[in-house]
């Protein structure tokens, strides 16, 4: 009973640290595609654009990486190694996402999503992060 525990934890700790090191690549991914520092249009100017794409991103990736977990195959390895694919296809296509409505709308989106007002392309644009997130769990699942 303690080993199951103690493996148990050492999964936990191991998926854990493959989700926060996802949500990190996602993070840069949403600075990469802004312009400016994405940390100085959050937290100094409290950007709510920035901060809504970035926190639908965030969430978009978690949900990836809870639905690879959840369905993980029996192996530990092949778990692990799946959480990663289907994280990182879910992170490119995000951007790939992004790309593809700036290109369809007007202006650019990384300059919209800079504006200190509302604007409802972040909305879009983070709807449409969430929305790639559950097509890649229905992929998985």
């Amino acid at each position: 009973m303690l080993q199951d525990l103690l493996e148990g934890a050492g999964r936990s700790i191991v998926f854990g640290v493959i989700g926060i090191g996802l949500m990190a690549v996602g993070y840069l991914l949403i600075d990469i595609l802004t312009p400016g520092k994405l940390r100085d249009l959050i937290w100094h100017e409290r950007n709510p654009n920035a901060s809504l794409l970035l926190a639908a991103n965030q969430l978009g990736i978690a949900i990836i990486v809870f639905t690879a977990i959840f369905t993980s195959y029996d192996s530990f390895g092949q778990g692990v190694a799946s959480t990663v694919l289907f994280g990182l296809l879910g992170i490119v296509l995000m951007g790939l996402a992004f790309l593809v409505l700036d290109w369809m709308t007007p202006g650019k989106l990384g300059e919209v999503i800079c504006t200190p007002e509302r604007h409802g392309g972040a909305m879009v644009s983070a709807a449409s992060h969430f929305g790639v997130a559950l097509i890649v769990c229905a992929c998985i699942s």
